[in-house]
């Protein structure tokens, strides 16, 4: 099999029933399965009138939406490989992957995505036409010579579908397991991107694998909010769906997923861990700002979801009267959680950064689980996954079947199986240096245990080796951290160091409301933080993270730096998944973290 013919296989089984929900004119609308699939075969005919030959490349530079879908799919059905590039990426990101991946074709969402693409076509010798989705575009960019929209090549592609239907079923009828499906380029942390080389076999593989674990079928509706540019999202947000039969709702963008959530009431929904974070936040927050009886049931219903997952992580079950007490407080309190996220909701996933255990157990309690799995970009991606049943707080759950996994010498997570990328594209340096035998080298340290839960403990390169010798993972602090209401993001430094100290990104809000509480004079932020009462407020904050998780003293922070703006994609110190890119933000900030070792 291949992921068209699964494509295509769903759309001739559920014709009119609906495959997508997308919001138009203020109101979410359905997309049918017939639709969707004639959509993908005018794309297609119209990329084989262009003149498109089966193994070229072919780029997508879009935000999440339908079309995202409808040409990655015609992409596939002329036995072709797609390469997706973020949105938030820039002119010279977008240059490179095109040019990288020698791309004869690109497909931009909207006028701004198309003034990069003709910014970057003149330097990328293979590209032939941009086809740009919106209609909307300002002549000036529409009368270059080389751009067309979306609409015009499907108009050519039902035109030359007239004679040609049989061709075109026939190529990705013949389209081979092994062949490849995409470039996705890694975000790049460390040096340049590389072309990570998957097959439909890598995808298909995964989907099987991860519907194993968890029961989707055609009742579900996925909320797609994550860039489907991210292999996460494009597996088990989009691949994932289509091979279940189940819906794929767009969200308009990561500020509307609270409203979208409560307009198409999904079953399902991929994030990442900062959003489960923001979620319950707000919801302590909101807690403790409400009074009298409604502070104390509240607070009630919290102490029994603890007490149910105390019950899990220990491996029992809760005895009668606390399965009562946490009934109720599902009708009194969660429920009304349960309404926010669209009062369907059965599970959520989380990848791409460590979940807080902190943050897993509550969701737990409270009958929303949030499933942590690992993997990255080359592995397509799962290689474990917590699900019902097969949870282990504080791990990312047992390997999947047909995967894998040994720990290296040195700790670092090995993998193997029907998942594992081909290698990189154009680079076969790095992929002697990351693929051998038959295994890929993650770059992560782990653990793995007697019944085969995984347990992450660091990047291998973020390790910190202290002035003393001692060797530091720097995200299990920096989470920890992360979790105090008064920091927003934190990044440890110390490499060669006599102590750690860290980078913090309080959260604003909230600093100033505890500047007002107690008097505290600032006329704008940048002040606010330098004020000893506020710097003295934090090391408290450090101490009690400190105390409370009982972190040795050569882990401990000793000084800390705290700044008045966000880490951003704008600058560069951030992945488009939130990743922090930790040399850039270092050399960003080298001079002011030297200065703290200099007394």
């Amino acid at each position: 099999m291949n992921l068209v013919q699964i494509f295509f296989e769903q759309a001739r089984r559920l014709q009119d029933r609906a495959g997508m929900l997308v919001k138009r004119d203020g109101k979410y609308s359905e997309i049918s399965w017939s639709e969707w699939a004639a959509k993908v075969e005018a794309i297609a005919g119209g990329l084989l009138a262009e003149g498109l030959q089966a193994k070229e490349k072919v780029a997508l530079l879009s935000e999440n939406r339908p079309e995202w879908a409808f040409v990655d799919m015609a992409i596939l059905a002329c036995a072709c490989a797609d390469s997706p590039i973020y949105p938030t990426n820039t002119v010279p990101q977008v240059e490179y992957i095109v040019k990288d991946s020698e791309a004869v074709f690109l497909f931009v969402s909207t006028a701004v995505q198309l003034e990069k693409g003709i910014a970057a076509i003149d330097n990328c010798p293979n590209l032939k036409k941009i086809f740009v989705f919106d209609e909307d575009i300002p002549a000036d960019l529409l009368c270059h010579d080389q751009v067309i929209t979306l609409n015009e090549l499907m108009e050519v592609g039902r035109k030359w579908l007239n004679d040609n239907a049989e061709r075109l079923e026939a190529i990705w009828q013949d389209i081979e397991e092994n062949e490849l499906a995409t470039l996705i380029y890694t975000s790049g942390t460390t040096g340049d991107p590389k072309g990570v080389m998957l097959t439909h076999k890598n995808f298909i593989s995964n989907v099987e694998a991860c519907s194993k674990c968890v029961r989707v079928d055609t009742t579900d509706v996925f909320l797609s909010h994550l860039p489907l540019s991210h292999v996460l999202e494009r597996m088990s947000g989009y691949y994932m769906p289509v091979y279940n039969g189940s819906v794929i709702a767009y969200a308009e963008s990561i500020d509307q997923v609270s409203l979208n959530m409560t307009e198409v009431h999904p079953t399902i929904m991929i994030s990442v861990p900062r959003l489960f974070e923001k979620i319950y936040d707000r919801i302590f927050d909101g807690a403790q700002q409400s009074s009298g009886i409604k502070k104390r049931l509240a607070f009630w219903a919290f102490a029994l979801a603890e007490k149910i997952s105390a019950c899990e992580r220990e491996g029992r079950q809760p005895d009668t009267m606390l399965q009562l007490q946490h009934s109720l407080a599902k009708k009194l309190v969660f429920g009304k959680l349960g309404e926010k996220l669209g009062g369907r909701l059965r599970f959520f996933i989380s990848g791409g950064a460590p979940l807080p255990q902190k943050v897993a157990e509550f969701f737990y309690g409270t009958g929303y689980p949030i499933f942590e799995g690992y993997g990255l970009t080359e592995t397509a991606p799962v290689l474990s996954v917590n699900y019902y049943d097969h949870m282990k707080f504080g791990t990312v759950g047992p390997v999947l079947d047909g995967v894998e996994i040994k720990i290296a010498d040195d700790g670092e997570i090995l993998a193997k199986g029907p998942n594992i990328a081909l290698g990189y594209y154009k680079n076969p340096q790095a992929t002697a240096e990351a693929f051998v035998d038959g295994w890929f080298y993650t770059g992560d340290v782990g653990e793995l245990d007697s019944d085969n839960f995984l347990k992450i403990t660091d990047r291998k390169k973020d390790l910190i080796v202290t002035a003393g010798g001692k060797n530091i993972a720097p995200q299990h602090l920096e989470n920890l951290l992360k979790m105090d209401k008064y920091i927003s993001e934190a990044m440890l430094y110390g490499d060669r160091k006599k102590f750690i100290s860290a980078l913090l990104v309080p959260d604003f809000e909230k600093v100033e409301e505890y500047a007002l509480k107690n008097d505290i004079l600032f006329t704008d932020i940048k002040g606010l933080l330098e004020n000893p009462e506020i710097r003295a407020m934090f090391g408290r904050r450090i101490d009690k993270v400190h105390q409370e998780n009982e972190i040795p003293g050569y882990e401990q922070v000793k000084k800390f730096l705290l700044l008045s703006g966000e880490f951003s994609m704008d600058n560069n110190e951030v992945t488009p998944t939130l990743k922090l890119k930790r040399k850039i933000v270092t050399a960003k900030f080298k001079s002011e973290l030297d200065a703290l070792y200099e007394d």
